[in-house]
């Protein structure tokens, strides 16, 4: 293991049938059952509202979880660099500008043209919490979530940030759905610091493994897991939910290796 420690001290979640981080730990736990709700759409309550009517549903689907998070945390938002993580971004916009391309005349939304980015969702972010922060935005397929961690936990430990990672990927729309599948919307955010505080969770530990990935044993929540990029969180947020101290493999980007966790309750 990595013998830098980062510490975890707010999370966020937006998941079929798990509105809240809230609400997912008492699923994670055992407490309620797992019933596959489709979300509604997020209005984000820290965005202006000429900012808010521009948010696409990825934008808000990221920010449904970042708010989230930061209900539990005591680092001011302003002051948090930002990871933000998607295999795909909006696939929506990709389609329609695609689309319209392929039309006569090309006639491009100005909106959809200014949502294209990939680190839309970041520049939202940072016009909500006005800030001025370091903030990464990263692509690893199915490995963006255990990418963006190890990002995230780079910049607290070299550069000494509170960081706030965001992993987010939505289903999208045929023809795209046919080459990438991806079931169901999901977003996950973590709250990270340098040094434990009133309300950290846990500290963490982590390393390059060639270990298999981590799974969850019931079928629901597995599936969860493999139809969205961001949902390959859940194994740690299983032991996060349930307050237990164990190490899991989250799967990386290169063919048979994974990000090591291990993980601490405090």
């Amino acid at each position: 293991m990595v013998n830098a420690e980062v510490f975890i001290e707010a999370i966020g979640l937006a998941a079929p049938g798990m509105p809240s981080w809230q609400q997912a730990a008492r699923v994670l736990r055992g407490e309620l059952p797992y019933e596959p709700v489709a979300l509604p759409l997020h209005s984000p309550a820290l965005l202006p509202a000429n900012e808010r009517r521009r948010a696409t549903p990825a934008v808000r689907l990221a920010f449904q979880a970042a708010e989230d998070a930061m209900l539990a945390s005591t680092v001011p938002a302003a002051s948090l660099a930002t990871v933000f993580a998607s295999s795909d971004a909006d696939l929506n916009i990709i389609h329609r500008i695609s689309s319209a391309l392929a039309a006569t005349p090309r006639l491009i939304s100005p909106t959809d043209f200014h949502n294209s980015v990939h680190n839309a969702a970041a520049g939202y972010w940072s016009i909500a919490v006005g800030s001025r922060a370091p903030s990464s935005t990263i692509s690893a397929f199915d490995a963006s979530f255990a990418v963006g961690l190890a990002e995230a936990c780079g910049m607290v430990t070299v550069d000494r940030c509170d960081t706030l990672l965001v992993a987010f990927d939505l289903p999208p729309p045929e023809p795209l759905y046919a080459k990438r599948p991806i079931e169901a919307a999901v977003s996950v955010a973590v709250v990270l610091t340098c040094e434990r505080t009133l309300n950290t969770l846990a500290s963490m530990q982590w390393a390059l493994t060639q270990d298999t990935e981590s799974t969850l044993k019931t079928a629901l929540l597995e599936s969860l897991r493999l139809g969205n990029p961001a949902a390959r969180a859940l194994p740690l947020l299983e032991l996060l939910a349930q307050n237990r101290s164990d190490r899991i493999v989250l799967p990386q980007a290169e063919k048979n290796a994974g990000l090591a966790v291990e993980l601490r309750m405090l």
